[in-house]
């Protein structure tokens, strides 16, 4: 089959929008856990609840308006409404600071109400940011791609929270995370990009090739994917998205707490050097990556992906030097990346023409509502006696330990038994139509 080449326009809006997006989640995925670390002192329980609010706010959203941009037929209001609501709530978080808390709440412990304001205004910011990207910039990604093109598209998209973090971490090196003013400027600095990409986007994506759903009906849409006939009839979707589930939980066991090892426990000031490197390798593995899907499937490229993040993080688990830091480090991301693309590919690949909103909701409560709640949950458990230190106000903060790494390879050896399971599942479905 003749691949489909991807327009110029399309291009711009994947990388501008897939990016700036990305930057958003890595603020929120990697930096508010440092964030209520740091400035209110939150233990291991109070970031699961975080991540584990945020993921179901994320599923709730995904499902609803998902479903309602394919009642509506359009993806691009959306889209550039949710990212310009998306910046205004992260420039709300330059606000949650101890002296503003102090002043407004003087008879109140200054960290609980830090801590218990991030996670609510986590979960608002997350439904502005889902309805924007997670619901709708997917679906048109989904809508305007086909299966001779799709491993390509999801590279590049797949190597986003790569380039974010690199970003992320070079913009913000100088930043002293120990001072509120260092956070205010970098909610200030993500939140002004969001709100202005938003406004970007009504003149850069287009919609013209989208597919609309035939189903008009908004709440029989919602419940759609979750229908036994539809289950049946779509089973190997479904098989991905718990393989993909159970790979999502064990990135979610060590990814919360990810920063905070390197800088806290292997005391890396320069964690920043020593991981752009790595960033930026991996990402141009992961753009290489996605196009071997599309030469030679799934379950050729799947494997690999799993074997580099096991391999991963062994060497995290047994090695404390900078070196091999670096080098187990990057083996993690490649795997965690390009796993994230194939598996991406797989679901757009399976996913019934003009009904990618409908199924949105699935993908998310694969990718991040299960592995929101199982995976920093099980990371909570493993730290739940790990080494304490004195912080320099008298308060006490936990010391993460490697052991979040043997969790995750635990979970990431039996996805190989429930890869296999899929591969069985694929089998019988290509007999059956032949």
């Amino acid at each position: 089959m003749e691949k489909n080449k991807l327009n110029r326009k399309f291009l711009a809006a994947l990388w501008i929008f897939s990016l700036t997006g990305q930057i958003a989640w890595v603020i929120e995925n990697m930096y508010f856990n440092v964030f209520i670390y740091k400035m209110f002192n939150a233990d291991a329980n109070a970031i699961s609840m975080m991540v584990a609010a945020s993921a179901v706010s994320a599923t709730i959203t995904t499902v609803i308006i998902g479903a309602l941009s394919d009642k509506i037929g359009k993806r691009k209001i959306f889209i550039c409404g949710g990212y310009i609501l998306w910046g205004i709530t992260i420039l709300s978080f330059a606000l949650i600071r101890k002296d503003v808390l102090q002043v407004i709440f003087p008879a109140a412990s200054t960290a609980a109400v830090g801590i218990t304001l991030v996670i609510i205004m986590d979960c608002v910011m997350t439904f502005f940011g889902s309805s924007a990207n997670d619901a709708c910039f997917n679906a048109w990604l989904t809508d305007l791609t086909d299966n001779t093109n799709r491993g390509t598209a999801e590279g590049i998209n797949s190597m986003m929270p790569l380039l974010a973090m690199l970003a992320v971490f070079g913009g913000f090196m100088s930043f002293d995370l120990n001072k509120a003013e260092s956070w205010t400027v970098i909610y200030l600095i993500i939140g002004i990009a969001v709100f202005l990409i938003g406004i970007i986007g009504i003149f850069l994506i287009d919609e013209s090739g989208k597919k609309i759903s035939e189903n008009k009906n908004y709440f029989s849409n919602i419940v759609y994917g979750f229908r036994p006939s539809v289950i049946k009839q779509n089973k190997i979707l479904y098989i991905t998205l718990g393989a993909f589930a159970v790979f999502g939980i064990s990135i979610q066991i060590f990814m919360p707490y990810l920063i905070l090892y390197y800088n806290v426990t292997l005391k890396m000031d320069n964690y920043v050097i020593i991981m752009a490197p790595a960033i930026l390798i991996g990402a141009i593995f992961t753009a290489l990556y996605g196009r071997l899907y599309d030469k030679h499937g799934f379950k050729k490229t799947i494997i690999p992906s799993i074997v580099l993040l096991c391999i991963g993080y062994i060497m995290l688990y047994i090695f404390k030097s900078t070196a091999f830091v670096f080098i187990g480090s990057l083996l993690m991301i490649c795997g965690f990346l390009s796993g994230t693309a194939i598996f991406g590919a797989m679901i757009r690949d399976y996913t019934p023409a003009g009904k990618a909103g409908m199924f949105q909701g699935l993908r998310i409560v694969g990718q991040v509502l299960i592995p929101g709640i199982i995976g920093p949950a099980v990371g909570a458990y493993v730290l739940r006696n790990a080494e304490t230190i004195i912080n320099d106000d008298g308060t006490t903060s936990f010391v993460p330990n490697a052991n979040i790494y043997m969790a995750a390879l635990a979970v990431a050896v039996m996805l190989f038994i429930v890869l296999f399971i899929q591969f069985a599942v694929m089998r019988k479905e290509v007999k059956k139509h032949e």
